[in-house]
């Protein structure tokens, strides 16, 4: 069975891209539950603002901002939270401050057309394939590609309503990331697989996109019968 969420409830979590919609919103769900959070950017002072902002908002003193490279050597697990193009140089980057780490990645690699989102082809298979491929030392996992930046930032919003699809080939990794989930109400982690699963995981992003531009609403993923 996965770890509790009270046994991840003292690792630091360092999200590179927080500045982002999608690593702000984390930052925001994250911090509220009480985890300690580093913000990280290619510019500190950006991370730095971006921290202050996401303390305003929740209300508490556990989070930091600095740049990528410290916030991947200062915390326990990291989070890639970067835009697809930037992909891949950032995590080649840091893979000496990544070395022996939990890495989850939530990269969507995805293009946009008159047509709407699409799923762009990947060498490595997906973007947590491409991220293990230049970490080999590093525990890569993919999750939270399904959750609703929007969502994630609405403080009025108490409770998120979905689950966090979990793919990895290190199962002490995925139980872990799937208790990390559980740290934020509404959520909950579930194993899908493993990483060679993970760019069909990716690909469903532009599906949700497409559900929500149609519907005006900021759909997730719900899975039944577990």
């Amino acid at each position: 069975m996965p770890p509790e969420a009270t046994e991840v409830a003292g690792l630091v979590v360092g999200i590179l891209g927080g500045t982002g919609p999608q690593g702000r919103g984390l930052a925001i769900r994250l911090a509220a539950s009480g985890q300690r959070v580093l913000i990280g950017s290619r510019t500190p002072d950006r991370a730095v603002t971006a921290a202050a902002e996401v303390s305003a908002a929740t209300g508490v003193d556990t989070v930091g901002g600095a740049d990528n490279a410290r916030v991947a050597a200062d915390a326990d697990l990291v989070v890639v939270a970067v835009p697809w193009d930037g992909h891949a140089a950032t995590v080649s980057a840091l893979r000496e401050e990544l070395q022996g780490k939990v890495v989850v990645d939530c990269v969507n690699p995805l293009g946009f057309d008159k047509h709407g989102a699409y799923a762009l082809d990947v060498a490595e298979g997906s973007a947590a394939e491409q991220a293990q491929s230049l970490l080999p030392d590093s525990r890569v996992v993919g999750a939270f590609h399904h959750l609703s930046a929007v969502l994630l930032a609405d403080t009025s919003v108490e409770s998120m309503d979905g689950d966090v699809l979990v793919v990895g080939d290190d199962r002490t990794a995925t139980d872990l990331v799937q208790a990390l989930a559980g740290r934020i109400p509404g959520l909950r982690g579930v194993y899908a697989g493993r990483l060679r699963n993970c760019g069909q995981v990716e690909a469903l992003t532009a599906n949700l996109i497409s559900v929500n531009r149609r519907y005006q609403a900021h759909a997730g993923i719900r899975i039944t019968d577990v």
